[in-house]
């Protein structure tokens, strides 16, 4: 009599030879893709519209007919102000932050004398004062300073200084921790040399501190680049306007105008995006170390 034995079944699903759950993870991905991408796909298709073309056509359809770039030329000539005040406001405010920030974190680390615990904790508790808490004493600080009499531009001098106070805490915090992970027998053999505190950071510590400038520079350029709500509260004059404002305002004007406001959206990312495309590697080794 002839027997028969059943082979072990496969406990695992396939579908051609790929394992289910494999399947399921890239579609659950692709699917997070698509949600993310699709409403920056649908804004730029927007952005080279016509006016007939966005209202008679989807926002995900490309711009086959009614495409155009005036959207573009209108908002790089409305923004164009506010842009240039941008780069005057972000450059100075984030490589003064960053500088400041490292200073301070080398003599909270490096360096012994007493009070350190009590200023590290302001630091720290510096970090999480929102915005919104320190919005009434700012604007009357400034006005008592009164920079703007002094100068047109006064209002923008206003706002680096802000910046670079409210960006100081976080560039000490981030510098301090990567301090920390330096090796302290450098130093020491430096100081038994007859090194100064002045010349161990210019000559040890400040060349090895690039990748982590390279950190505070990209995340402080990103934060200043994309504040409006300081701007909003210290600027008054149109002149001063940054790229926030003036994005605001160009919705505010052309309410209608969708293809406008997409093209201004775009145009007022693209220094992020330039400025994370260019030093990104920098930014993960600072990151990993």
């Amino acid at each position: 009599m002839a027997t028969t034995t059943d082979e072990p079944s496969d406990p695992t699903a396939t579908i051609r030879g790929v394992p289910l759950s494999r399947v399921a993870l890239y579609a659950t991905l692709l699917a997070l893709v698509g949600a993310y991408v699709s409403p920056l796909y649908s804004g730029l298709t927007t952005a080279f519209k016509t006016q007939d073309a966005f209202r008679e056509t989807s926002p995900l359809l490309p711009p086959i007919t009614g495409f155009t770039i005036d959207p573009w030329l209108i908002a790089g000539s409305e923004l164009a102000s506010g842009m240039i005040n941008s780069f005057a406001l972000t450059i100075p405010a984030a490589v003064l932050s960053a500088a400041f920030g490292s200073l301070a974190a080398y003599g909270l680390t490096k360096v012994d004398w007493r009070g350190q615990a009590f200023l590290l904790a302001l630091f720290l508790a510096a970090v999480f004062i929102p915005y919104q808490a320190v919005l009434v004493p700012l604007r009357q600080f400034w006005s008592m300073i009164g920079l703007t009499q002094l100068h047109d531009r006064g209002e923008l001098v206003e706002l680096i200084v802000t910046h670079i106070a409210y960006g100081i805490p976080i560039c000490t915090i981030l510098f301090r921790s990567y301090y920390q992970t330096l090796d302290d027998e450098l130093i020491e053999a430096a100081r038994l040399d007859g090194a100064s505190i002045a010349r161990i950071y210019r000559k040890i510590v400040l060349p090895l501190s690039l990748p982590m400038f390279a950190v505070t520079l990209i995340y402080q350029f990103t934060q200043i680049w994309n504040d409006f709500l300081f701007a909003l509260v210290l600027l008054t004059n149109r002149s001063n306007y940054v790229i926030t404002l003036e994005l605001n305002a160009l919705a505010g004007s052309m309410a209608t105008n969708y293809s406008v406001q997409m093209a201004g959206a775009f145009i007022a990312a693209l220094p992020t995006i330039l400025v994370y495309v260019l030093f990104g590697e920098q930014f993960a080794k600072g990151q990993t170390i």
